[in-house]
Parts: structure tokens; C-alpha cells; sequence
């Protein structure tokens, strides 16, 4: 009898390996974070919530808190500006004391012209764009680095503040507005309360956080944040591929100019008065604030969350000094070690994103 083989049964072609998809999704996911210019001001603004948050009672109280806000946000608007001027490589040394002449300029003319207070506002703009404008021009036509142009713009600021003043006041301060037509309507809008959950907040860090979202949206998804970001990275390779680069940098400066109008209108309306001599140095604080948040002194490289997250760690340390009963002068040496160890930080994502 003859056996036929019974042919055996097809084993069905195996399934292709799918590769782990969750070693390759982590190490991107980790990839993109350490490529985002705040991670660091990230990380250093939750450490030092938590430790005044520990060593400070009243740092947790609501209003405490709201202190800390405010004090944040009249420097984040100003760092605001900067890091913008920054990534587009270039430096505003004189815009510590354009606050101040913004503000001075408003009072002095109101008041010296007993007009409504709106007209004085409306030329202290228009004397803040064109200090920008200025230094914008100075530095395009003259070649000279932004660090010289507005050193010299900041020592002619501060000579002219102190000097005007004491020629149309006889003072270093101006007199008050209080009094004057417009006051009330424009302190309503530069330096008033909001009730937030029956907590005072001052206006100041809500136009801060709109500044903020509006210089987010301005390098993330327009064509002029392109500008800005190649204009800083390099500006032989931006005018090769057409970016108006000095029109760019033009245009950065005045809005430093823009920022500073609006900071010295604050502090104008907040205190009725100006001192001549107000804002200096505070520009170093708000180019601190702007590499804290990422930003690179070579240009090319930041954020404006950054600056955001940089100028609250300023308002946390800045009260939160005051809040643990310690002694103010600290408040420079830490803002020293911050200035260190976020240039160290940087540095270190960097190389760490360049690798993986």
C-alpha cells in the first residue's frame, strides 16, 4: 500500500517586529524640551518658588504673592522688549533711563503747559520711538556695535533727565499731576487695581502677560519673527535669503522704546511724580532677566516665555528677601549667582540637545 505524503499546513508569514515606539517617543519628547530656550528659567523659577515657599511664611499668603507679581511685571515688560532685541542680536544699554525720560517727559510738558495729561503721554510716545529710532539708526548707518551706540545714548539720557529737570522744576523730581485733567482716566489704564478672587492685583501684570502672549505669537508664527531670529543668528545669511535685517533691528529698538513708554507711564501714574535720577542699572536687570529666561549674548536663540520666566524669578527673589526677614543687600549677589548659573544651564541644554 502506497502512503501519500499530506503536504503540511502553511505556517502564516510572521508579522514585522514593530519597533518600541517608547524609547524613541521619550527621547524625543526630551529632545524637544532641552531644545526649548525656558527650560532652564523653568526649572530655577519652580526651585526658588519652593524655597521661599519653605523659609517664608507670608510668601504664601495671596496678596504677598500679588506683590510679587507686580513687582515682576513692571521689569518682565521692559525684559520683554530686550530679550526680543536680544535674539535679533543686539543690546539697549540706555534703556534703564529711557523709562525714566519717558516719564519725565510726560509730566514736565503737562504740567509745565497745564494740559490735559494725554497730551503729555501722547509726546513722551512719540519721544520713545524716537530714542529707538535713533539708536536703531545710529547703529545701522554707523557700523559701531548696539553695546557702544547705546552706552553713549544712555549717558546723554541720564545727563539730559537730571539736567531738564532742574531747569523747568529748579528740583531733581517733577511736580505732581495728581491734579490735572486725564489723570484719573489715565492711571485707570496704566496703574490701577483688579480684583482677582478678592485678591488687589496691579493692571501691570495683566498688560504683561498680554505683552507676552503678543511677543509669542510675533516670533513663533509671523514672518517678522523669522526676521528676528535670523537677523540675530547671522545677518549675511538673512540678507542673503532677503530679510530686511537693518530694518528689522530698526524696528526692535523702537520697540524697546515702545516698552519703555509704557513702564515710565506706570510709574509716573503710580506716583504722581518722577525723580530725575531713577533707572539706572536697571537696564543690566533686564538683560539679566532676558539670558536667565535662554537668551544667548550672541544672538539667535531665546524666548519671550523666557523673559517672562526670568522677571518672575526677579519679583520671587526681590520680595521674597524682604518676605524671610533677611537683608536686602542679598539681592544682588543673588541675582549674580542666577546670572552664573542660568548662563551655565544654557550652555548645558544646549549641548545636551546638540547630542541627542
Amino acid at each position: 500500500m502506497t502512503h501519500t505524503a499530506t503536504p503540511a499546513a502553511a505556517t502564516p508569514p510572521a508579522s514585522p517586529a514593530v519597533p518600541p515606539k517608547s524609547r524613541t517617543a521619550e527621547r524625543s519628547l526630551a529632545r524637544r524640551a532641552l531644545a526649548r530656550p525656558e527650560i532652564g528659567a523653568l526649572v530655577a523659577a519652580v526651585g526658588v518658588y519652593l524655597f521661599f515657599f519653605a523659609v517664608a511664611p507670608t510668601f504664601r499668603q495671596a496678596d504677598s504673592f500679588a506683590t510679587v507679581l507686580y513687582q515682576a511685571s513692571t521689569m518682565g515688560i521692559m525684559a520683554l522688549a530686550v530679550s526680543l532685541l536680544m535674539i535679533g542680536g543686539e543690546f539697549d544699554l540706555s534703556a534703564g533711563v529711557a523709562v525714566t525720560s519717558s516719564a519725565l517727559a510726560a509730566s514736565m510738558l503737562s504740567f509745565q503747559l497745564t494740559t490735559n495729561v494725554w497730551v503729555g503721554v501722547l509726546v513722551a510716545l512719540l519721544v520713545s520711538l524716537t530714542v529707538g529710532l535713533i539708536n536703531g539708526l545710529l547703529l545701522i548707518k554707523t557700523g559701531l556695535p548696539s553695546f557702544l551706540v547705546t552706552l553713549a545714548s544712555f549717558l546723554m539720557l541720564q545727563g539730559a533727565n537730571l539736567a531738564i529737570t532742574k531747569l523747568l522744576t529748579t528740583n531733581v523730581a517733577t511736580d505732581s499731576i495728581s491734579d490735572m485733567d486725564g489723570f484719573d482716566q489715565a492711571k485707570s489704564l496704566f496703574a490701577s487695581e483688579i480684583d482677582v478672587f478678592g485678591v488687589d492685583v496691579k493692571i501691570t501684570v495683566l498688560w504683561w502677560l498680554v505683552f507676552a502672549a503678543i511677543a509669542t505669537w510675533v516670533l513663533l508664527r509671523t514672518k517678522f519673527g523669522n526676521w528676528i531670529f535670523a537677523a540675530g543668528g547671522s545677518k549675511e545669511s538673512a540678507r542673503a535669503v532677503g530679510v530686511p535685517v537693518n530694518l528689522t533691528k530698526i524696528a526692535l529698538f523702537m520697540t524697546v522704546g515702545f516698552a519703555a513708554w509704557f513702564v515710565g507711564m506706570h510709574l509716573l501714574f503710580e506716583y504722581n511724580t518722577v525723580q530725575a535720577g531713577e533707572g539706572v542699572g536697571n537696564e543690566f536687570y533686564y538683560i539679566i532677566a532676558a539670558v536667565i529666561g535662554g537668551c544667548l549674548l550672541t544672538g539667535g536663540y531665546g524666548s519671550a516665555i523666557g523673559a517672562v520666566l526670568g522677571a518672575f524669578i526677579f519679583g520671587m527673589v526681590n520680595q521674597g528677601i524682604v518676605y524671610a526677614n533677611w537683608n536686602p543687600d542679598w539681592f544682588k549677589f543673588f541675582v549674580g549667582v542666577m546670572l552664573l548659573l542660568a548662563t551655565l544651564v544654557n550652555l548645558w541644554v544646549r549641548r545636551q540637545a546638540a547630542r541627542r
